[in-house]
């Protein structure tokens, strides 16, 4: 009986620790190999937008950030999952045991790089939106 009692402790504990290092939130950035000031731009103010405002989150985990050459064969998967063509830039969360992707890249490309504070204010407004779902 004790044996049983701490094998399911045990395998308890563990899918408690493998949930909680799943993030929460998913935002993938993937980039051809050659990029213009644009495409650079939504990188570093996609960073800078994580790093301002949800540095805890990245830090545990419960945000991702996947930063991916759409030219590399071994992120081809990933290409194909999101229907990447150039830069794009997606949030991923899972609701009912399913992705759900917000395709951000005409955001993206309208603000990041022009008005960068409009990109970041709305970065952050989409994020905390997903991370309440």
């Amino acid at each position: 009986m004790k044996k049983t009692f701490l094998i399911i402790a045990v395998l308890f504990l563990m899918g408690s620790l493998a949930a909680q290092k799943a993030p929460r939130l998913k935002i993938v950035y993937f980039h051809a190999e050659h990029r213009c000031p644009t495409c650079i731009s939504i990188e570093e103010n996609t960073k800078k937008t994580l790093n301002k405002y949800f540095a805890e989150q990245l830090k545990n985990g419960t945000i991702s950030l996947q930063v991916l050459n759409i030219e590399d064969d071994k992120n081809q998967q990933m290409v194909e999952k999101y229907k990447a063509e150039g830069s794009s830039l997606f949030l991923t969360i899972k609701v009912n045991g399913k992705d759900v992707n917000t395709d951000l890249t005409n955001f993206a490309f309208s603000y990041s790089r022009n008005e960068p504070e409009k990109f970041m204010k709305g970065l952050k407004d989409e994020i905390e939106k997903k991370l309440i779902m």
